[in-house]
């Protein structure tokens, strides 16, 4: 019988360490008030804004009932508006608001500070390589998935 890998259970401790690492940091600056699905919905959105509701829910792997509710609180705190589109009524983007943009320039901040957390003694190769090998996993991943 062959022996399974240890990488998937290191890559849920690191996730689970992480994650805790974050919600402590998050609490002393005080940006406590986004939970990690809506952080996640920001994430992307910083990447790129004014995006429909149909191409938000790929880009984050959410549902589309977790993704409505979500989307629900950050609009009543602020941070989103919904928009439909003038070409198609069927169509709804969601972009950011003033309000997300200070939240986003003290949360890269932070974003960094836990950078270098996670690569503390790495060399920029061992970075590049270890993010090839991520994006390689979770490739294989999203194949096996359908």
């Amino acid at each position: 019988m062959r022996k399974p890998s240890e990488g998937g259970l290191l890559l849920a401790k690191v996730h689970q360490l992480s994650g805790r690492r974050l919600a402590h940091k998050q609490r002393l600056l005080g940006l406590d008030q986004i939970n990690p699905a809506q952080g996640r919905i920001l994430f992307v959105l910083w990447q790129q804004d004014d995006l429909p509701i149909t191409e938000l829910a790929r880009r984050t792997s959410l549902g589309k009932s977790t993704l409505t509710s979500m989307l629900d609180r950050l609009e009543r705190a602020g941070y989103v508006r919904r928009v439909p589109s003038t070409d198609d009524r069927r169509v709804i983007s969601v972009r950011r608001t003033m309000k997300d943009e200070s939240f986003r320039r003290a949360f890269l901040e932070l974003s960094v500070e836990m950078s270098e957390e996670w690569y503390h003694g790495f060399s920029r190769r061992d970075r590049a390589q270890f993010e090839a090998y991520l994006r390689r996993i979770l490739a294989n991943l999203e194949q096996a998935d359908g």
